[in-house]
C-alpha cells in the first residue's frame, strides 16, 4: 500500500473529529467515515487504523484506533451477490494478509495493557470471521503466534494470548487435544495470577464450545484450575476471586458432572469463602452463586453430598440477616419514597434468591427440614434481622416447597401471622410479603381454608404509621383477592374498601398507587357484588383523572386509570350507563396531553381502552378514531437493536433497565425489551378489538394484516409478539369474513397474500414451541375461511414444511435417545425436567401439526392426496413405532384420510386397517381412542369397500371395551369411542356384521352409557332412538326403558348430549317410557339436585 503517510494525516484528523464533544462536528465525522472511507476504500481505512495504533504516542488515540478498527471489521455489508458477508474477509486476499500481518505486529510490540486487550479484541474479531466463514482463506499464522505469546517471557503477553482464545475459542478448537491440553495446564501454574485467570476464562470459553462427548477429555485438567482458587483467597484478593468464581461458573454450566470427584472439596472452599466477611460482597455473592449453579444443573448431586444442603441454607439465612447496615431503627428505608430501588445487589437479597433456586431445585423433601431446624428460633430472636430473615426465607422456599408445606399451612400461619404485630416495621413488612408469596403459592388453599386468618392479619396492617408497611400490606391483599372468589371477598368488602380508601389520602403518593392497584384487583375479583361501591369510589377516581395534571402525579393517574376501568369491566354496561361515555371522554383527554415517550400513561392507556371495548361492545365504535393510531404506531414498532463494539458499552448497557444483551458470533447485541414488550401488548389489544368488534373492525383489518401480522410472525427478536400476531391472524380474517362473506372478494384477497405468509413461517421457523403456534395460526386461518382455500402449490409447499418439520423432530428424538445411552441414574433424574419439556414442547408440535392436516383434508378431501402420499413411508414408520406419541399421531391421519376421502381411503385399506386393529390393543388409551374413533369413521364414510373390514373388527372394539377399569378417566374416553363405533357400523354399514344382528345389538347395549365424549355421545343415542322407533326387542321392555332412561340422563348431566340431538333422543325416550308405562321419579334418587334440575329441563 503507498500513500499511507497521507492517510494516516487524514485518519488521525478524522479520529480526533470523532471524539469531539461538538456533536456537529461528530456527526459530520461520522457520516466521513462512512461515506468516504468504508463504502470507497475500506482497505485503506483499516491499515491506516493499524497504523495509527503503530505509531501514534497518544494513549487515547491508540484505544480509539483500535476499537474503531474492530467495528468496521466487524459491520455486514452485501457483496455482488447480493449475500451478508463480513467486512473484513471481503477484502482481497492480498490486503487481508498486509492488515492482518500490520495487526500482529501491533499486538507484540503494544506496551499499554488497555490498548493491548482492544488490540486483541479485534484480532479475536478477524479471527472469528475467517473461522465462522465457508472461505478457503484462513489466518493459519495467528495460532502460532499466539502460541508463541502464550510462552512469551512478558506475563502480559501470555495473558493477551489467553484473552483472544477466550474471545474465539474456535481458533483451538480445531487443534489437537493433547498440545491443548499441555497449554491450559502450563498456563494453570504461571507464576502471574492474571495469566493463570486468563487461562481459567479462556478455558471455560473453549470447553464451553465442545461436544459433550469431547468434553470428557479434558476433565482431568479440572484439578489444575481448582489449585488456582486456594492462593486467590488467601491473598484476600476478591477481584481476582471473583474472576476465578465466574470462570468456575460457567464450567459448572456446561459440565456440573465433571466435578464430582471434587465436589465436597469445592463446596466447602466456596462455603469458606460465603462466610469471610473480609472478601467483598461481589465476591461472596459468586461463591454462592457456584454453589446455586449446581443446585440448578446437577441437584441430585447436591443432595447427596454430606455438606452442600445444610451449609448452603445455614449460609443463605446468614446472608439474609445482612441488612439494614447503619440503619437499625429502619429510618432511612422508612423515608425512601424511591421503592423500584431496592437492595438488588445486596446480600440479603442474593440470599433470598438463593434459598429460592435451593428450594425449586433441590425440593421440598430436602430443603424444607434444615430451614425449619431454624426458622422457629429465629423468629424468637430478639434481633430484628434474625426475625426478617426467617419471614423472608418462609416467602423463598414457598414455591419449592409448596407440596410439602400445603399440609402444613396452619402451622406456617401460626409462625407469620403475629409477625404483623411485631414492633420492628421491617419484621411487619416482611410478614406482609411472606403472607402475599404464600396467597400465591399456596392458591387456592389460602383462599378457601385461610381466608379469615390471613384477611383479618392484614386488614389492621393498612393503619400502620409507617407508609411502606401499609403499601406492602395493601400489595399483599392483590396477591390474595387475585385467587379469591368473590363470595370469600363479599363479607370482607366494607372493611377492606374503607381501609383503603383511607389510603387514597395518604402524603405518599406510592401509598395511594398501591391503594388503587388493590382497589382495582378486588374490584376484578369481587364483580357485580363490587356495584354498591361504585357510587363512593368512581366520582373519586374520575377526579384524580381530571384534577392532577402535574408530571410528578402520572404514575397516580396512570393507576386510577386502571382501577376505574376494571371497576368498569367488574361491574358491566348496565351498572355503568352513561359514565361509559364520560369515562372514554376522560381517557381521551389525558390521551391528548400525553406527549413525552417516557409517560407511564400511555402504557397503561392502551388497557384502558381495551377494557371499555370490552365493556361497551359494539358502542366503542366511535372511540377507535381515537384509539387506533397510537396503538398501530407501537404495534409497528420495528426493533431496537444496537450493535456494542466494547466492554464498557456492554457494561453500560447492563446496567440499564429494558435492555436484553444477546451474544452473537462473537459480537454483543443490544435488544431493547421495554419497546418489544410495548410492541406485544399493543398487538394483544388488537386482538382484543378484533374478537369483540367483529364484522365492524374488519376496515382496519387489511392494513393490520400486511403492517403488523405477518410480519409479527417473523419478528425473531422478541417470540411474545410472535405468539400473539399467530392469535390475530385468524381474528382480522374472521373479521373481514363476517362483515363481506364467506365468498367476499375482500376475504380472498386477504387470505391469498396470508396463506403464502404463513406457508414461509411454516418453512422457516426453528424453535419448536413457536412453530407448535404457528401450525395452529395456519389451521386456524384454514378454518376461518371455512372452504377449498389452497392451491396446488399451496399444497405442495404445506407437505415441504411437513417434511422438514418431521424430519427435524426424529433428529431430536434420536439425540435424545443417543444422549441417554451409558448416562447414570443421577443425571438421568437430573435432566429429566428438561428431556420432559423438551418431549411435551415435541407432542404440542406433533399435535398442531395433526390439526392442520385434519383441516386441510376437510376443506380439499382427495385433492390432498397426491401431496400427502410423499409421506407414506414416514406415516408407516409412525404407525410402527415403539413411541406411543407417535403412533397416535399417525391414526389421527389415518382417520382423517377415512372421513374426508371416501371411496379413495380404500387405497390406503392394509397399512389402515392394520394400524386400526393394532391401535384397538394398544396399551395407550389415547390410541385405543384413536382407533375406535377411526373404525367408526370408516363405517360412516368408508362405503361398501370397508364393509369387510369392519364386520371383523367388532370382536376388537367389544376387547377394547373390556378392559380392566374401561371406564376411570384415562380409559373412559376410548370406552365410549369404541361404544359409538359400534353403533355407527350397524346404523351405517352392516352388511358383514355376524348374524344374528340382534344378539350384537344387545352386547352392545349393555355398554353404554355414553356421557363424556359430545362427539360419541350422538351417534350411541340416535341410533337407541332408530332402535326405539323400531320398537326393536331390546328396548321394548319396562326394565331396558328404565335403563335406557338412566343412560340418557346421565348423557344429559355430562353435557353429552345437547341441541337438537338432545332434543330428538329426549322426544324418543318419552316415548318409550309412555309405551312401557315406566315412572322415571324414582330412578332420579341417583343423581344429584342440580342433575335432576338439568334432566328435568330436557324431559319437561
Amino acid at each position: 500500500m503507498s500513500s499511507l503517510l497521507q492517510v494516516n494525516a487524514e485518519l488521525g484528523q478524522l479520529l480526533q473529529q470523532l471524539q469531539s464533544p461538538d456533536n456537529n462536528v461528530r456527526s459530520q465525522a461520522e457520516e466521513v467515515l462512512q461515506n468516504q472511507w468504508v463504502s470507497q476504500r475500506p482497505e485503506w481505512l483499516l491499515m491506516g487504523l493499524a497504523e495509527q495504533i503503530a505509531s501514534s504516542t497518544d494513549v487515547s488515540l491508540r484505544s480509539f484506533a483500535a476499537v474503531i478498527f474492530r467495528r468496521i471489521a466487524s459491520k455486514t455489508i452485501k457483496t455482488a451477490s447480493a449475500e451478508n458477508v463480513d467486512l473484513f474477509i471481503s477484502l482481497s486476499q492480498e490486503h487481508g494478509v498486509e492488515i492482518r500481518k500490520k495487526l500482529l505486529e501491533i499486538l507484540m510490540t503494544e506496551t499499554d495493557k488497555n490498548v493491548r486487550n482492544k488490540i486483541s479484541d479485534a484480532v479475536a474479531e478477524i479471527a472469528r470471521q475467517y473461522y465462522d466463514s465457508a472461505s478457503s482463506n484462513s489466518w493459519s499464522e495467528l495460532l502460532g503466534v499466539l502460541f508463541n505469546l502464550s510462552q512469551d517471557s512478558d506475563a502480559a503477553k501470555r495473558e493477551v494470548a489467553f484473552r483472544v482464545f477466550t474471545t474465539t475459542p474456535g481458533i483451538i478448537e480445531k487443534q489437537h487435544e493433547e498440545p491443548v491440553a499441555q497449554a491450559f495446564a502450563q498456563a494453570f501454574k504461571d507464576a502471574s495470577v492474571s495469566v493463570r485467570l486468563a487461562a481459567m476464562e479462556a478455558f471455560a470459553s473453549f470447553f464451553r464450545n465442545l461436544s459433550k462427548k469431547n468434553q470428557v477429555k479434558y476433565f482431568g485438567l479440572l484439578p489444575e484450575v481448582l489449585n488456582i482458587l486456594p492462593p486467590i483467597k488467601d491473598s484476600q484478593d476478591s477481584d481476582d476471586l471473583s474472576k476465578a468464581l465466574v470462570a468456575l461458573i460457567d464450567l459448572a454450566e456446561s459440565s456440573p458432572k465433571m466435578f464430582k470427584p471434587v465436589f465436597n472439596i469445592l463446596v466447602q472452599f466456596s462455603i469458606s469463602v460465603i462466610q469471610d466477611k473480609e472478601l467483598s460482597d461481589l465476591c461472596r455473592q459468586n461463591a454462592l452463586e457456584l454453589m446455586a449453579t449446581f443446585a440448578d444443573y446437577a441437584p441430585s448431586m447436591c443432595k447427596k453430598d454430606p455438606n452442600y444442603t445444610q451449609d448452603m441454607i445455614t449460609q443463605c439465612l446468614s446472608l439474609m440477616t445482612d441488612l439494614g447496615e447503619d440503619d437499625d431503627d429502619a429510618a432511612e428505608w422508612l423515608a425512601a419514597d424511591d421503592l423500584d430501588d431496592q437492595e438488588s445487589d445486596q446480600n440479603h437479597v442474593a440470599g433470598e434468591h438463593c434459598m429460592d433456586r435451593l428450594a425449586n431445585k433441590l425440593g421440598g423433601l430436602v430443603v424444607l427440614h434444615p430451614t425449619f431446624t431454624w426458622l422457629p428460633r429465629m423468629m424468637t430472636s430478639p434481633a430484628w434481622r434474625d426475625r426478617h430473615a426467617a419471614l423472608m426465607a418462609i416467602s423463598a422456599i414457598s414455591e419449592g416447597c409448596r407440596e410439602q408445606m400445603m399440609g402444613e399451612l396452619k402451622q406456617v400461619l401460626e409462625l407469620v401471622v403475629p409477625a404483623l404485630k411485631d414492633p420492628h416495621p421491617r419484621v411487619r413488612w416482611a410478614g406482609c410479603n411472606a403472607l402475599g408469596q404464600m396467597s400465591t403459592d399456596f392458591a387456592p388453599t389460602m383462599q378457601k381454608v385461610h381466608y379469615d386468618q390471613v384477611l383479618t392479619a392484614l386488614l389492621p396492617v393498612l393503619d400502620s404509621p409507617e407508609a411502606r408497611v401499609k403499601s406492602h400490606a395493601a400489595a399483599a391483599l392483590v396477591n390474595f383477592c387475585e385467587e379469591a372468589e368473590k363470595d370469600v371477598l363479599e363479607p370482607y368488602l366494607d372493611g377492606l374498601l374503607n381501609k383503603l380508601y383511607n389510603l387514597l389520602l395518604s402524603e405518599k403518593r406510592y401509598v395511594q398507587e398501591q391503594a388503587l392497584s388493590t382497589i382495582a384487583t378486588i374490584a376484578d375479583a369481587a364483580e357485580k357484588a363490587f356495584a354498591r361501591y361504585y357510587d363512593t369510589l368512581m366520582p373519586n377516581l374520575v377526579g384524580v383523572l381530571q384534577r392532577e395534571n402535574d408530571k410528578e402525579y402520572r404514575l397516580l393517574r396512570a393507576k386510577a386509570m386502571e382501577c376505574a376501568t376494571l371497576i368498569a369491566l367488574a361491574v358491566g354496561a348496565e351498572r355503568l350507563g352513561n359514565d361509559a361515555i364520560m369515562l372514554v371522554q376522560v381517557l381521551g383527554g389525558i390521551q391528548d396531553s400525553v406527549t413525552e415517550p417516557d409517560d407511564p400513561q400511555a402504557q397503561y392507556l392502551m388497557h384502558c381502552w381495551g377494557r371499555m371495548c370490552r365493556v361497551m361492545g359494539k358502542n366503542f365504535l366511535p372511540c377507535l378514531p381515537k384509539v387506533m393510531p397510537p396503538l398501530l404506531e407501537l404495534a409497528s414498532a420495528k426493533a431496537d437493536i444496537q450493535l456494542l463494539d466494547d466492554d464498557e458499552q456492554v457494561e453500560r448497557f447492563q446496567q440499564e433497565e429494558g435492555w436484553e444483551l444477546v451474544p452473537l458470533r462473537g459480537k454483543t447485541i443490544g435488544i431493547r425489551t421495554s419497546s418489544m414488550e410495548d410492541k406485544h401488548m399493543a398487538i394483544e389489544l388488537l386482538v382484543v378489538y378484533a374478537q369483540v368488534l367483529e364484522g365492524e373492525f374488519a376496515p382496519h383489518a387489511d392494513e393490520i394484516m400486511e403492517k403488523i401480522a405477518l410480519p409479527g410472525l417473523a419478528f425473531f427478536f422478541h417470540d411474545p409478539v410472535r405468539f400473539v400476531s399467530a392469535k390475530l391472524v385468524p381474528q382480522l380474517l374472521s373479521c373481514v369474513k363476517k362483515a363481506y362473506g364467506p365468498q367476499s372478494e375482500q376475504l380472498g384477497a386477504l387470505w391469498l397474500k396470508t396463506a403464502d405468509k404463513l406457508l414461509e413461517v411454516l418453512s422457516a421457523e426453528p424453535a419448536v414451541d413457536t412453530l407448535a403456534e404457528m401450525y395452529q395460526c395456519f389451521y386456524e386461518s384454514v378454518e376461518v375461511i371455512g372452504r377449498t382455500c389452497l392451491t396446488d402449490a399451496h399444497l405442495a409447499r404445506f407437505i415441504e414444511s411437513v417434511t422438514s418439520t418431521l424430519e427435524d423432530y426424529k433428529d431430536r428424538v434420536a439425540q435424545r435417545e443417543e444422549e441417554h445411552q451409558g448416562v447414570g441414574p443421577d443425571d438421568v433424574e437430573d435432566d429429566a425436567e428438561e428431556i420432559l419439556m423438551a418431549i411435551e414442547d415435541d407432542q404440542t408440535l406433533l399435535s398442531d401439526m395433526n390439526k392442520a392436516f385434519h383441516c386441510v383434508f376437510k376443506y380439499h378431501g382427495d385433492a390432498f392426496l397426491p401431496h400427502w402420499e410423499r409421506l407414506l413411508m414416514v406415516y408407516k414408520g409412525f404407525l410402527q413405532s415403539d413411541d406411543p406419541t407417535q403412533r397416535q399421531w399417525g391414526l389421527c391421519i389415518m382417520d382423517d384420510v377415512l372421513e374426508y376421502c371416501g371411496a379413495r381411503s380404500g387405497q390406503y385399506s392394509e397399512m389402515i386397517s392394520e394400524a386400526l386393529i393394532r391401535g384397538c390393543q394398544d396399551p395407550s388409551p389415547a390410541i385405543r381412542q384413536a382407533a375406535a374413533y377411526g373404525i367408526g369413521v370408516a363405517a360412516r364414510h368408508g362405503g361398501e369397500q370397508w364393509a369387510p373390514f369392519l364386520g371383523g373388527s367388532l370382536q376388537y372394539l367389544f376387547q377394547l371395551m373390556q378392559v380392566p377399569d374401561a371406564r376411570n378417566e384415562d380409559n373412559v374416553y376410548a370406552t365410549e369411542n369404541a361404544c359409538a363405533a359400534i353403533a355407527k357400523i350397524l346404523h351405517f354399514n352392516n352388511s358383514t356384521v355376524p348374524q344374528p344382528h340382534d344378539q350384537i345389538i344387545a352386547e352392545w347395549f349393555n355398554y353404554l352409557p355414553i356421557s363424556n365424549d359430545e362427539e360419541a355421545a350422538p351417534y350411541a343415542y340416535l341410533y337407541l332412538t332408530e332402535l326405539i322407533s323400531k320398537q326393536h326387542p331390546v328396548v321394548t321392555s319396562q326394565g331396558q326403558a328404565q335403563r335406557i332412561f338412566v343412560y340418557v340422563a346421565k348423557a344429559l348431566e355430562g353435557e353429552a348430549l345437547s341441541g337438537q340431538n338432545a332434543a330428538r333422543v329426549v322426544e324418543a325416550t318419552k316415548t318409550l317410557l309412555a309405551a312401557t308405562n315406566t315412572d322415571p321419579t324414582p330412578l332420579l334418587q341417583q343423581f344429584s339436585p342440580e342433575a335432576v334440575q338439568t334432566i328435568w329441563a330436557h324431559f319437561g
